[in-house]
């Protein structure tokens, strides 16, 4: 087994999901409403993002520097006994959920708290989006 494939996620499948509807398959049966929430969410959140698998989970890209770190929106992963979201960025009104420098974890017996992922995943996008960065006629922005 590589060590991707002894991740603490709760897909049982000896190689990482293709894509994010095996993902969510692979999860536990009581977990995949809320992974499936929390797609639709960010995708409608951020409808020109890339979806992708990277490190064997969900991953949105975004920005106008794709493969770089500036490109980065969000991953979410099912684990045992949390929904992990990551990178957390600024995680205002969610402190209680972080658990590392940029790790949000949230308990699978409570609901996701919507609202509040959905103002990280709108923060995150608004400061990716190529339009909102560059101010016509200034070259240091160039």
């Amino acid at each position: 087994m590589t060590k991707a494939e002894t991740s603490a996620s709760t897909s049982r499948t000896s190689k990482p999901a293709a894509d994010v509807d095996a993902y969510i398959a692979a999860a536990p049966v009581a977990l995949q409403p809320q992974l499936r929430k929390l797609r639709a969410m960010i995708r409608a959140e951020a409808p020109q993002a890339t979806e992708k698998m990277s490190y064997g989970i969900p991953f949105y890209e975004y920005g106008d520097k794709p493969n770089t770190f500036q490109s980065r929106l969000i991953y979410f992963a099912a684990h045992k006994t949390h929904i992990a979201v990551y990178p957390a960025g600024d995680a205002r009104g969610l402190e209680q959920y972080l658990t590392e420098r940029s790790t949000l974890r949230f308990p699978i017996d409570k609901p996701l708290p919507m609202a509040k992922i959905r103002a990280l995943v709108r923060t995150r996008a608004k400061e990716r989006d190529p339009g909102t960065k560059a101010k016509p006629g200034n070259p240091s922005d160039r």
